[in-house]
């Protein structure tokens, strides 16, 4: 009676019925295809995230590692508002404020003769070579914390030796 079928049972059984050994075919196509869509599901999410990111590195953007913290803190927080900001701060071209100022910055230390512009070698004043010529600059002006306390070194009541303290 084991190889007989009943004479109810279906002659043609559907593939998606699991087998008598117990093997589940629908069910193994199900997890490897869900396994798939979502790699591919979080590869897009991921690249979506890093669209401000990768603008803001092609274009060389001043700002870049602030768009680069509001588009990991939009990944790990769920929060739109950052990506969007991240996107915004891409986008947008800011002026470049920062040149001018320390330009007018080193123009000014160099008038008052706190630096040596860079173009200039570092070498101490009055131990220049005999082919070069001695540079003179005002020595800057000595700055104390206290007048009445003379530096240190010194003795009580001599005058400095016009160090900076």
């Amino acid at each position: 009676m084991a190889g007989e079928m009943h004479p109810m049972a279906p002659h043609h059984i559907p593939w998606y019925l699991p087998g008598p050994d117990g093997s589940d075919t629908l069910f193994t196509v199900t997890v490897v295809l869900m396994i798939g869509i979502l790699l591919l599901v979080g590869d897009l999410y991921l690249r979506l995230h890093a669209v401000p990111e990768r603008m803001a590195h092609s274009s060389n953007h001043t700002q870049q590692q602030a768009v680069t913290i509001l588009a990991l803190l939009a990944l790990f927080t769920h929060n739109n508002i950052f990506w969007v900001a991240a996107l915004f701060i891409a986008v947008v071209r800011w002026p470049d404020l920062t040149t001018p100022l320390n330009a007018i910055a080193d123009s000014l230390e160099r008038r008052e003769g706190r630096r040596v512009p860079p173009d200039v070698d570092h070498a101490p004043l009055g131990m220049t070579g005999a082919s070069e010529p001695e540079r003179h600059r005002d020595p800057a002006p000595e700055v104390r914390a206290d007048p009445a306390v003379p530096p240190e070194g010194t003795p009580h009541g001599a005058p400095s030796a016009g160090r900076e303290v």
